[in-house]
């Protein structure tokens, strides 16, 4: 399995940002970048965008149900973990790019799930910034309860209307980012839940670099 991997902004930054790309994420890539570098007042970081091949598959922690269309989730979430941590990582690393400092994992949308799953997997990640993330995921809360996640601090946000939704399944999810604060906070967890307006498609490069924002300003 081999993804492709973007770098922006500075490879020798000491703040290392990850986060899991599709075609509409790097539309909208370079406006991210210009947002975090407003909301940090210029902080210098890498951001390393690596685009998977299948959303569902690659991003998804255990099988479940479609809930919209009809693919089903599939398992890749471990592997593409391990693509991260092998290559990605090791190989900003090897080529002396993005120095022992700070390395925050997040992104959007089921992204932003991998990513607060990856934290319960690993210490390697600082903090986690999970934008509007798909923790309507079956099973995904009553994990999150019975395992401690290992990153420092978690951000979360969620649109106010995205629970607003016929789907029985995904309307699910405002009920879920909020019993997921409550376990973090519960647990002494640095973590935060913001609200933003609109529903799941609105903005999502403001979202994600709120996210990376709160946590490189921390």
């Amino acid at each position: 399995m081999k993804y492709e991997t973007l770098t922006y902004g500075d490879p020798g930054a000491e703040t290392l940002l990850l986060q899991m790309v599709d075609d509409h994420d790097l539309e909208v890539i370079e406006n991210e970048i210009a947002l975090i570098n407003e909301m940090t007042n210029g902080q210098n970081f890498c951001l390393k965008a690596v685009k998977v091949n299948s959303w569902n598959s690659d991003l998804s922690p255990w099988p479940a149900p479609a809930v919209f269309g009809n693919e089903d989730f599939g398992d890749g979430a471990a592997e593409t973990l391990h693509f991260l941590l092998d290559e990605v990582m090791a190989e900003a690393s090897s080529k002396k790019e993005c120095p022992a400092g700070r390395t925050f994992i997040g992104g959007y949308s089921l992204s932003a799930l991998f990513a607060l799953w990856a934290g319960y997997q690993t210490d390697r990640f600082d903090g986690v910034a999970a934008a509007s993330p798909s923790i309507w995921f079956p099973g995904f809360t009553d994990y999150m309860r019975e395992h401690p996640i290992r990153a420092n601090a978690v951000y979360l946000s969620l649109g106010d209307r995205e629970e607003k939704t016929r789907n029985p399944v995904m309307s699910t999810v405002g009920n879920a980012i909020r019993e997921a604060e409550s376990i973090l906070t519960g647990s002494g967890n640095a973590c935060v839940l913001e609200w933003n307006k609109g529903n799941h498609f609105k903005e999502p490069d403001l979202r994600t670099a709120k996210g990376f924002a709160w946590l490189m300003n921390r």
